[in-house]
């Protein structure tokens, strides 16, 4: 039970690095297929998109990580970002500084 709750606090240690939340994400969207999309913004470094064990569809959310934080601010430029007649939910993750990083793993 230990291993499975740490690996839970990691994952999400981990999503704080992401930059972008989306929410609203069609069922019929790939993680290929948003990467694509968001790479009209800037260089997009990687997409986390969550699958459901159980049913083997993703959760309907992401994250995303850009290169650059003006390719951060690409995004939000446009007013909406819809995919396959879904509008899309963003939310902007607060960077971390590396000194917030060390002084929570002490």
């Amino acid at each position: 039970m230990a291993a499975a709750s740490a690996v839970r606090a990691a994952g999400r240690r981990s999503r704080r690095l992401f930059d972008i939340f989306v929410a609203e994400v069609p069922w019929t969207v790939s993680s290929k297929e948003l990467k694509e999309y968001f790479s009209q913004f800037g260089s997009v470094q990687r997409c986390q998109l969550p699958f459901d064990k159980d049913t083997g569809f993703h959760r309907r959310y992401c994250w995303i990580k850009f290169s650059t934080p003006q390719d951060v601010q690409n995004v939000f430029q446009k007013d909406s970002h819809i995919l396959e007649g879904a509008k899309l939910t963003l939310k902007q993750q607060p960077r971390r500084r590396h000194s917030q990083k060390k002084n929570q793993s002490e």
